[in-house]
């Protein structure tokens, strides 16, 4: 059994970038995916511009050490990214004692598909 995710989209955020208190880097990014946009008849449709209809998803990524201070320094708002990694469910009880769910990407690997935004990522390594 293989737990896999593997997404190509936009980064929706420059990247955030913290520490734990046990000294583990972690930087989260937002990324976002788009597909055709179907109506109620399963059948994809055109815009008022005559482009294919799209709907978008955002997806949490999370990057740990090695990884995360790579990301956080290359990564920025619009750049294009790939991310492969496993998909990760959290159930948690918010102050008000309900029960709330999420899921996130825990990334293995991040690869720069475009340059980030207003920056040169021309010497970034490979990030594995």
């Amino acid at each position: 059994m293989t737990n896999i995710a593997i997404l190509t989209g936009r980064i929706a955020r420059d990247p955030d970038t913290r520490e734990t208190k046990g000294g583990t880097s972690v930087t989260g990014i937002t990324v976002v995916t788009d597909r055709p946009a179907r109506d109620k008849d399963g059948k994809t449709y055109k815009d008022e511009n005559g482009y294919t209809a799209k709907d978008s998803e955002f997806h949490r990524v999370t990057c740990f050490n090695g990884l995360a201070k790579t990301v956080g320094q290359y990564c920025s708002k619009g750049q294009l990214v790939s991310v492969q990694g496993r998909i990760h469910y959290t159930q948690w009880e918010d102050q008000d004692g309900v029960t709330r769910y999420g899921s996130e990407i825990l990334a293995d690997k991040v690869d720069f598909l475009s340059r980030a935004n207003g920056g040169d990522n021309q010497d970034a390594p490979p990030i594995d």
